[in-house]
């Protein structure tokens, strides 16, 4: 076990380090305070630990929960029971996001922000009562991506135009670093008991239809509620003077991240004591597996958490907003571009995915391909924010023609990249987006004298929308050269035939 965990910290080492030394070389040519950067990379340890441990407690528990019940509820003959369940397991695991109760604080409108957490539950368990019926009844993911994207691009002609930014970010954060590593086990569980030959393409599409759930109960939420523009957060940077106090900002903060994520898996750690007690689906072994791996999840995202929040919120607003003030401010494009490329691999739950689709795929679609293209969509959504707030483009001129062209796209490749493109949106919006690019992007905001409820906030929806382009047009290609490799194979062998037939009538 101590073995695993040395190579998680090593990969989680390896994800960090780029965005570390992106920082560290732009604090030269901008000089940040020196104890502003210190708490930066107390922060980058405290994540690479935390990625670690959280990464080998998914692999123990969220996946093996997550399949089993999976499974076990394709067993159950009563499709009442399978949908409530699914609703309740999508309400539990999405109240329990740490990243959707950031969010939720910066929105102060909406008070208390459990309404925002709760609305946003609701939406996340009613579509994957939705995602469960098209896997059970090989209902076409593109089709329903159609339909339900089509209904939210409507609602928004009546929600108010400050909430419409929070309300596709919403979408985003859901799919965090708990979320995901359940929701896409639960797929594959569900998928694998169906034996016909597109069931390894549908058990994809799970988090996609979760994402929209979201954002259309949000932009309801924002029609009735009818909240007015309200002030954001400020994150200035501690004035820290020793390393005592570097010390002492981070311990003081461990209590509140250890409760939040506690309550984060309590809820499902008891759904999970109910399911064993009623199904006796895992042996005593396989249950003591789990229980270690929620403790290692635990451990994991407190100090993940700590080390984003407390050491990397101060640099992304810092860095944001010296830049956004500088004569140079352009130069935010091209590092957003840089930062976007590398901080998809800081992202948990991109592991996990990229982990999937390469075991579902039979290793037809590797972990590097997967990472290779979701660097180069987080870098595209990152250049495209930067210039819409630099310039003050309105978010809905971007959103539409990127969203039309993905739903285009779901017609023309084979259908496991649909799922797999719609799925990667929701994953590269994780724990570092919300709290290191949100960061930035308010930095920039407050630098270039935007506002900040439309400008700042989308960023994630930014960040959600590219992927859907990039691994599409990336199965486009790879289902041009399967169809071209069976061409020549078939070329191939009408010609051995060809040359069997004249040597028979030779031999006559």
């Amino acid at each position: 076990m101590n073995k695993i965990l040395k190579e998680k910290i090593m990969e989680a080492f390896t994800s960090v380090l780029p965005i570390t030394a992106i920082v560290l070389m732009v604090s030269v040519v901008f000089p940040m305070p020196a104890g502003t950067i210190l708490m930066f990379l107390v922060g980058a340890v405290l994540l690479v630990i935390g990625m670690g441990f959280f990464s080998l407690g998914a692999d123990m528990a969220m996946m093996p929960m997550g399949e089993g019940i999976g499974i076990q509820l394709t067993k159950t003959p009563n499709l009442v029971i399978i949908l409530f369940i699914s609703f309740l397991m999508g309400l539990i695991i999405t109240v329990a996001e740490p990243d959707l109760q950031v969010l939720a604080r910066q929105v102060p409108s909406i008070r208390p922000s459990m309404i925002l957490i709760a609305t946003v539950g609701v939406g996340v368990g009613f579509f994957l009562v939705v995602a469960m019926v098209r896997t059970l009844f090989k209902i076409p993911l593109g089709i329903l991506l159609v339909i339900f994207y089509v209904i939210t691009f409507s609602i928004t002609y009546f929600a108010p135009n400050t909430f419409i930014p929070v309300a596709f970010d919403s979408g985003g954060v859901t799919t965090g670093p708990i979320t995901v590593p359940f929701i896409l086990s639960m797929g594959v569980g569900v998928a694998s008991i169906r034996s016909d030959r597109n069931s390894q393409d549908d058990s994809f599409g799970l988090v996609s239809l979760c994402s929209v759930g979201p954002i259309m109960a949000v932009l309801l939420l924002g029609i009735f509620f009818r909240p007015s523009g309200a002030a954001v957060e400020s994150h200035t940077a501690p004035v820290v003077e020793t390393t005592r106090d570097v010390v002492k900002d981070f311990v003081i903060e461990i209590p509140h991240y250890f409760e939040e994520v506690m309550t984060a898996l309590g809820a499902l750690v008891g759904f999970f004591l109910i399911f064993q007690l009623v199904s006796r689906r895992y042996k005593r072994h396989q249950v003591v597996r789990i229980v270690v791996g929620f403790l290692y999840t635990l451990i994991g995202l407190v100090v993940f958490l700590t080390g984003v929040n407390v050491g990397f919120i101060p640099v992304g607003h810092l860095l944001g907003h010296d830049l956004a003030k500088s004569a140079v401010k352009w130069i935010l494009v091209p590092l957003s571009m840089v930062i976007g490329y590398f901080i998809v691999a800081a992202e948990p739950a991109v592991h996990v995915l990229n982990k999937q689709v390469e075991e579902i795929s039979a290793g037809a679609i590797s972990q590097h391909v997967m990472k290779k293209g979701l660097s180069i969509g987080m870098s595209l959504a990152l250049a495209i924010t930067m210039t819409r707030i630099l310039l003050g483009i309105p978010i809905m001129w971007i959103l539409i023609p990127g969203y039309t062209f993905a739903l285009i796209l779901t017609f023309f490749v084979p259908k496991i990249f649909t799922g797999i493109a719609f799925d990667s949106g929701g994953v590269c919006s994780g724990p570092m987006t919300s709290t290191f690019l949100l960061p930035l992007a308010m930095g920039a905001c407050e630098g270039a004298g935007r506002d900040l409820m439309t400008d700042a906030f989308g960023i994630v929806a930014m960040v959600a929308m590219a992927p859907l382009v990039v691994i599409q047009l990336m199965g486009l290609i790879y289902g041009s050269k399967m169809k071209t490799s069976k061409q020549a194979v078939h070329k191939d062998v009408s010609a051995e035939d060809t040359g069997i037939i004249i040597e028979f009538e030779v031999g006559v």
